[in-house]
């Protein structure tokens, strides 16, 4: 199987790009700036998708479902929020097709056009707050934590396959509640679930923080952000969590009676993450070989591959293996195609980033043994094969977290504290990475840092410690550093 993927050294972009179609991920779309998920690449997402919905109920939150258009009288009533998204959103206008009075196919029914415009859905705070308005009248009401899984439409320029298209999957939380401080509770619990699961499952290393006030989501009075650094020395903004204020109950005029029968407007939240994260993974773990996959994430975790081909001898081995490792929980394909040589297929799941390969051959039954390679450091080794029960299941813990070491060990290697605008420059130019830098606390001096270096500041750390110090642009007194770094 002819790989050509480009080198990280040599392209980075290009060599995403490769694994990404390479390993079967996404296609391009007839639909410019849309993509097409492709098997692997949804089963990912399913996996990803599945255990953070495990982590929502689990915290007490539930799924529902709202519409894909928004009036556009919506998206007038919270000020910021349409300024945020006005330049992204995709319009419809009309309801109706006809056929072409001069026969050439179909033509939008001019007589069809919509008496208020619908905005197809950028995100959802607009229409569910007008829907929060009917479902809470009372402090017995509240807390109301709810959840969606869906799509959204902003109408990028420049889109990269995951990373940034005019569609992409997500989820996105609305919660309401009665006081500041629960708000703030649950915006501060879902920064810590997010992190918790991107550490955990996809062995992503996250920097945690705040956003400034100039990054923040629109319409938000504080936004916490989960930061991952790709192996370009580029940041990538992992997933976010807002508390809203009461900014969206006043513009939707969401009120409750409290206890003692005042009536007071409540307080939101609202959080997501998207199949931004598939490309996350891609950039964190995968070389020069193809895609990485960490175990539990791993739509296959284990594959095996009968030598030279699918003998029922071999099969039958295949199948208890099978049998015995998916009782334990280990999620097992037997490759049984007869027409591709194992070379092909050694070849093939490598690229698709199957954690562990098991090779069966008649020589090794008649040892009583097996192959075994794991992806990340392409070590094989023969063992037993009454031990393949205990070895496998060890071997893919072993595999999540030396993944997930060598991301953090690459982070903490391009990490560095700068307290000259010159170093900063040097540093964003020589190896990238997060860079600590004082910043006098103006939305001025951040975007003129980003005009000059294209650094942004990714976050206000949560372990943010007051250090007196000066602004590494404008010599300003500064109360501590903030983290910048180029970005996706």
């Amino acid at each position: 199987m002819a790989k050509e993927i480009t080198s990280r050294s040599e392209n980075y972009s290009q060599w995403y790009n490769d694994i990404v179609k390479k390993a079967g991920l996404a296609d391009h779309s007839a639909v410019r700036g849309c993509m097409v998920i492709k098997p692997l690449g949804y089963a990912i997402w399913e996996n990803m998708r599945d255990q953070l919905d495990k982590m929502f109920k689990d915290t007490g939150h539930v799924n529902a479902y709202f519409p894909l258009f928004i009036p556009k009288s919506f998206l007038s009533k919270e000020a910021k929020h349409v300024e945020g998204f006005a330049k992204e959103c995709a319009v419809v206008t009309h309801h109706r097709l006809m056929n072409d009075p001069n026969g050439d196919g179909v033509v939008v029914d001019p007589s069809a056009k919509l008496e208020e415009e619908l905005i197809v859905r950028p995100t959802s705070e607009t229409i569910i707050w007008n829907t929060y308005k009917d479902w809470i009248q009372s402090y017995r009401d509240l807390p109301l934590l709810i959840n969606q899984w869906a799509n959204v439409v902003r109408w990028e320029m420049r889109t990269r396959p995951f990373l940034r298209t005019a569609e992409f999957l997500w989820q996105e939380g609305h919660t309401a509640h009665a006081t500041k401080e629960e708000a703030e509770e649950e915006a501060s619990l879902i920064h810590e679930l997010y992190t918790r699961f991107l550490e955990d499952y996809a062995a992503i290393p996250i920097l945690k923080g705040a956003k400034t006030p100039h990054e923040r989501f629109a319409g938000a009075e504080e936004t916490y952000t989960v930061e991952a650094l790709m192996q370009d020395g580029k940041a990538l903004q992992a997933g976010t969590s807002h508390f809203l204020g009461q900014n969206f109950a006043k513009a939707f005029e969401v009120k409750f009676a409290t206890s003692d029968n005042k009536e007071e407007f409540v307080w939101a939240t609202s959080w997501g993450v998207t199949t931004r994260m598939v490309g996350a993974l891609v950039m964190t773990h995968s070389d020069d070989e193809g895609l990485i996959i960490p175990p539990k994430l791993a739509p296959n975790q284990v594959v095996i591959i009968p030598i030279p081909k699918p003998t029922p001898e071999i099969l039958e081995v295949a199948d208890k293996i099978k049998a015995e490792l998916g009782a334990k929980g280990v999620r097992v394909k037997i490759d049984k195609d007869d027409k591709k040589r194992p070379g092909f297929k050694f070849a093939q799941h490598e690229m698709e980033g199957v954690p562990v390969r098991i090779g069966i051959g008649a020589r090794d039954l008649a040892k009583n043994q097996i192959e075994i390679a794991r992806r990340d450091t392409k070590e094989k080794s023969q063992i037993a094969l009454d031990t393949v029960n205990d070895v496998v299941p060890k071997l893919l813990e072993e595999i999540q977290q030396n993944l997930f070491d060598k991301a953090l060990k690459f982070r903490e290697e391009h990490t560095t504290h700068v307290s000259t605008m010159d170093e900063f420059k040097s540093v964003l130019e020589s190896k990238g990475g997060f860079v600590y830098a004082h910043w006098d606390g103006t939305t001025e001096t951040e975007e003129k840092i980003k005009e000059l270096t294209k650094a942004t500041i990714r976050c206000i750390p949560l372990d943010f410690e007051a250090e007196e110090g000066t602004c590494i642009l404008t010599g300003k007194p500064s109360k501590g550093k903030v983290v910048f770094a180029k970005a996706y």
